[in-house]
């Protein structure tokens, strides 16, 4: 992908990538720039989700670095690898991890708290109308629907400015104007953002949206 930049959002340099003693990813260079976005696919079983997590470095890979600004992520200790996580890397993940006990804004709220960030309501406010979803900001997560849901994870995503966004699967389980809807969502808000974008799915109706991709292998 792109050259050496000092404004790359994620570098890999001589990675290889191995889940239960199975290589799944071997790269010697890959680099996304601030603002960009990528598509990796590949089919059920190929690392998919374990190359977000080493992208946001819940994985560690068997070797080489991982560059998320310019840090190399593994370098740092356990606790100050969760709060460089927290503020710089949004994740929508497959499985969207909301608070029930808390209502939307609460959930919001949450997100900067767990990394000592401030952030105005009005901004949270914000970032819920730029979703669709203003007017559900009081309600509990229980009481969304699917497609609901999955808004407000992506505003949760977004709430300490982020300078990547991972989302895992975000549209394989919903019908086409959800997945659009979606699709258009993550692509507009991380833009808007000024976050560079790396979604991970098999769903291929998102496949003509992204010029850059890159194909895991895979056994199915």
């Amino acid at each position: 992908m792109a050259g050496s930049t000092d404004v790359e959002a994620v570098t890999l340099e001589g990675v290889r990538l191995a889940v239960g003693g199975r290589l799944l990813l071997e790269l010697e260079r890959w680099a996304l720039p601030a603002s960009g976005r990528v598509l990796v696919s590949g089919p059920s079983g190929s690392g998919k989700t374990s190359f977000l997590q080493m992208l946001a470095g819940l994985l560690r890979p068997a070797s080489g670095r991982v560059l998320v600004g310019g840090q190399d992520i593994n370098e740092l200790p356990e606790a100050r690898r969760d709060v460089f996580r927290g503020r710089t890397i949004g994740f929508v993940f497959q499985t969207l991890h909301l608070v029930r006990a808390l209502n939307v804004l609460d959930n919001l709220r949450l997100a900067a708290f767990l990394v000592g960030n401030k952030v105005a309501d009005r901004r949270l406010l914000e970032l819920l109308e730029r979703v669709g979803l203003a007017d559900r900001a009081d309600a509990r997560t229980y009481e969304l629907s699917q497609g609901e849901a999955q808004r407000i994870a992506i505003a949760r995503a977004l709430v300490n400015t982020p300078r990547v966004v991972l989302a895992d699967e975000p549209t394989s389980a919903l019908d086409d104007e959800r997945a659009d809807t979606i699709r258009r969502l993550l692509v507009g808000s991380a833009a808007e953002s000024g976050a560079a974008l790396v979604v991970a799915t098999h769903d291929s109706r998102l496949v003509p949206h992204f010029e850059e991709r890159l194909v895991l292998g895979g056994h199915g």
